[in-house]
C-alpha cells in the first residue's frame, strides 16, 4: 500500500512528465523546480533533501565545464582547432572522417555540451566556404559528441549526475555505520550490495561506452550519412541580399597567409566575397588570378558581406587597412569588437573622407569597410566622401553602442554577432590549463578513498578552479564566465535530483520495483532490458539529466528488491539516458544544433533510431557479461 507521500511524489512526477509532452514549450527549469517545491511543501523531503541538488559536485562540474570551455573559445583554441581538423578538407565525407575520431576522443574528456557549443561555429564556417549544407555535418557533430561522451565519468554530465548520486549514497551508508545505531546499520543493504554500488571510476563506463562509440561511429559514416537531410541554409539562401562592403585589407610582416598563393589561401572560396584587386606598392594587379602569391605590405581590395569580413579581420596578421587607428594588439584587440552604424544628415562627417573623419578622436573607433547602397564604390576607402545613409563597418569597444545606440550623427547602431577576435596570445596558456583539467579529472577517482585528498578528489573542485584561472589569467572575461553559465541547465538537473530524492524517500521508487519484479519476475535479464527500455524512452520523451536522476532510485530498489547486484542496472540508466539520438529534446547538443542545422523532428527519427537500435544491442549485450548479476 502506497503512502500518501509516495502518491504525491509519482503523482507530480507523472505530472511534470505528462506537461513535458502536452507542451513542448514549456520551461523545463521553472517546471522540475515548482515540482521540488511541490514535494517539500507536502513534507515528502526536507529542506535540506530539496536543496541538497544545489551543491551537488555534478552540478558543480557542469557548471566550472561550461566556463573552461567558453575560456577555450575566447582563447582561440577554437579556431585553432577548426584550422588544424577541416583546413584542407574539400569534400563533406572527408571531413566526417577526420572530424568523427577527433571528436569522440575529444568528448570522453569534456563534457559533450561544451565541446559542441564550441566546433559548432568551426564547421558552420566550413560548410559555408565549401557550400556544403550543414544539415550533413551537425547532426553527426552531436551524437558523435553523445558516442564519446561515455566513454569516460567525464564525458557528458549524465554520468556526472548518477556519479555524484553514488557517491551521496556511499556518504550517506558509511554515516549510517559510524552512527552506532544497531537498527539503522541493520536496515542498510549488505555489503557486497554497497560494494556495488559504489562510485564509478574513470573508465569504467567505457568497457561498454567505447564498443558502443566505436559501433555508432561505423554506422554514421556508412549508413547513416545516407539518411542524412541535405537542406541549403536559410542564411545561404538570403546571402545575395545582404549588404556588401569594400573592405581593403593590409598584409602585415607576421600574416599567415605571406607566402601562399591566392588560392592556397582560400581567399578566392570565401562566400560572398570577391577579391577585386591588390595593391602592391602602388602597382594595382587586376584581375586577380589564384596563382599570385601573397606579399607583405599587400593592400588585399574586396567587396563581401559582413559575416565574410569577420573571417577576414580574424586572420592573424590580416588587418583592415582603411583606418591607421585600427587596433592590432591582441590583447587590446580583444576588448573591441565590430559595429555597423548608418550615418545621418545632421552627422558632421558628411562630406568628410574616411581618411579625414577621425573616428579615433570622435568615437574611440576605427573603421573597417563602407556600403553605399546602389553605388559602385571606388577602391580607394580613404578617399571615399561620406554621405547620408553610408553604412559603415567600425571597430569599437564594447561600450560604444549603448553610448551613441540614441545619439544624431546616426540612425542605427547595431553589434555585429560573433565578430570578438580571440585572445591569440592567451591560446596557449588556455591549452595547457585544460591539460591540467583533463589530468585532475583523471586522477579523481583514483584519490575517492584518500582522506588527505579530499578536495582534491572532488570533480567540482578541479572544474571551478581551472575555470576560474581561466578568468584569473585573462583567458576569458569576467563577464563572458558568467554568460556561459546555462542556469536552465543547472537548475534542471538540481531540482530533478530532489524529486528523485523525493521517489526514495517516500518509498515509491521501492513501490515500482517490487511491482517490475511481480510483473517480469526475477528474471535479472527482463528487468535489465526493462530498465534499460524506461530509462531510453524517458530520455527521449524528456531530458537526460533528469531521467537519470530520478530513474536511479529505482534502479537499485529493482536490484535490492530481487537480490541482484546493482552494478549491471546502475550501467544501464547511465547509458540509457546518455545514448539519446531520437528527438530532438532527448539531449541537449540535439537540440542545439536543430537550429542551424535546419533540422525537423522527423530527421531525427530518420537517423536516430536506427543508430539507438545498434547501440542498445551492444549494451545490453555487453553489460551482462561485464558485470554480472
Amino acid at each position: 500500500m502506497l503512502s500518501v507521500h509516495a502518491i504525491i511524489a509519482l503523482g507530480v512526477t507523472a505530472v511534470v512528465f505528462l506537461i513535458l509532452q502536452v507542451r513542448r514549450r514549456a520551461p523545463t527549469d521553472l517546471l522540475f523546480l515548482s515540482a521540488l517545491m511541490l514535494v517539500t511543501l507536502t513534507g515528502t523531503i526536507t529542506p535540506t533533501e530539496a536543496l541538497s541538488g544545489f551543491a551537488n559536485p555534478a552540478v558543480l562540474t557542469i557548471a566550472g565545464l561550461l566556463v573552461v570551455a567558453a575560456g577555450l573559445r575566447s582563447a582561440g583554441v577554437l579556431d585553432w582547432i577548426g584550422t588544424k581538423l577541416l583546413g584542407d578538407v574539400s569534400t563533406e565525407r572527408a571531413a566526417l572522417r577526420r572530424l568523427a575520431p577527433t571528436i569522440v576522443i575529444a568528448s570522453a574528456f569534456m563534457l559533450n555540451t561544451a565541446l559542441v557549443a564550441m566546433m559548432m561555429p568551426v564547421i558552420i564556417d566550413w560548410c559555408r566556404r565549401r557550400n556544403i549544407s550543414p544539415s550533413r555535418m551537425l547532426m553527426p557533430l552531436s551524437y558523435l559528441a553523445i558516442l564519446g561522451g561515455v566513454c569516460t565519468l567525464i564525458g557528458t554530465s549524465t554520468t556526472l549526475v548518477v556519479n555524484g548520486e553514488l557517491r551521496a549514497l556511499k556518504y550517506k551508508m558509511s554515516q549510517v555505520e559510524q552512527s552506532g545505531d544497531a537498527d539503522a546499520v541493520a536496515a542498510l543493504p549488505n555489503s557486497e550490495f554497497r560494494q556495488q554500488a559504489k562510485p564509478m571510476s574513470l573508465f569504467e563506463l567505457g568497457s561498454v561506452g567505447l564498443p558502443c562509440a566505436i559501433v555508432g561511429t561505423i554506422f554514421l559514416l556508412t549508413i547513416g550519412r545516407k539518411l542524412l537531410p541535405n537542406r541549403r541554409d536559410i542564411v545561404e539562401d538570403l546571402g545575395e541580399h545582404r549588404r556588401e562592403y569594400l573592405v581593403e585589407m593590409l598584409v602585415q610582416e607576421d600574416c599567415v597567409l605571406i607566402g601562399k598563393t591566392i588560392g592556397d589561401a582560400g581567399l578566392r572560396s570565401l562566400p560572398g566575397l570577391f577579391l577585386i584587386e591588390i595593391n602592391r606598392s602602388g602597382d594595382i594587379i587586376t584581375p586577380v588570378t589564384p596563382r599570385n602569391i601573397v606579399r607583405p605590405g599587400d593592400r588585399l581590395v574586396f567587396t563581401g558581406v559582413v559575416s565574410t569580413i569577420v573571417d577576414l579581420e580574424k586572420i592573424p596578421g590580416l588587418v583592415p587597412a582603411a583606418d591607421l587607428a585600427y587596433e592590432v594588439n591582441p590583447r587590446a584587440r580583444s576588448r573591441r569588437m565590430l559595429t555597423e552604424v548608418v550615418l545621418s544628415r545632421t552627422s558632421p562627417l558628411i562630406g568628410l573622407t574616411v581618411r579625414t573623419a577621425n573616428f579615433r578622436q570622435r568615437y574611440n573607433a576605427a573603421v573597417v569597410a563602407v556600403h553605399r547602397n546602389g553605388v559602385r564604390l571606388t577602391n580607394k576607402i580613404g578617399d571615399i566622401a561620406l554621405e547620408p545613409g553610408d553604412t559603415l563597418l567600425l571597430q569599437t569597444q564594447d561600450a560604444f553602442v549603448q553610448s551613441y545606440r540614441n545619439n544624431r550623427d546616426f540612425y542605427l547602431v547595431s553589434g555585429v554577432e560573433g565578430s570578438r577576435v580571440p585572445r591569440r596570445d592567451k591560446l596557449s596558456l588556455a591549452m595547457i590549463l585544460l591539460v591540467v583539467l583533463i589530468g585532475w579529472l583523471s586522477l579523481t577517482s583514483f584519490l575517492v578513498d584518500l582522506d588527505q585528498f579530499a578536495g582534491f578528489a572532488s570533480t567540482g573542485a578541479a572544474a571551478i578552479t581551472i575555470a576560474a584561472l581561466m578568468v584569473i589569467t585573462r583567458c576569458l572575461r569576467p563577464s563572458e564566465a558568467r554568460n556561459a553559465i546555462d542556469l536552465q541547465t543547472l537548475v534542471t538537473i538540481a531540482a530533478a535530483l530532489g524529486l528523485g530524492r523525493a521517489l526514495t524517500a517516500s518509498g515509491a521508487a521501492e513501490a515500482i520495483a517490487q511491482g517490475m519484479i511481480g510483473q517480469i519476475g526475477a528474471n535479472p535479464t527482463l528487468l535489465l532490458i526493462m530498465i534499460y527500455l524506461l530509462a531510453l524512452g524517458f530520455t527521449e520523451t524528456i531530458t537526460n539529466n533528469a531521467v537519470a536522476a530520478m530513474l536511479l532510485p529505482i534502479a537499485l530498489a529493482v536490484a535490492l528488491a530481487s537480490g541482484f547486484s546493482p552494478r549491471p542496472f546502475i550501467i544501464a540508466i547511465t547509458l540509457a539516458a546518455s545514448l539519446s539520438f531520437i528527438t530532438p529534446i532527448g539531449y541537449q547538443t540535439n537540440l542545439m544544433v536543430m537550429g542551424p542545422g535546419g533540422y525537423r523532428p522527423t530527421d531525427y527519427l530518420r537517423c536516430g533510431l536506427p543508430l539507438a537500435l545498434v547501440v542498445t544491442i551492444v549494451s545490453l549485450t555487453l553489460i551482462p557479461l561485464i558485470w554480472p548479476f
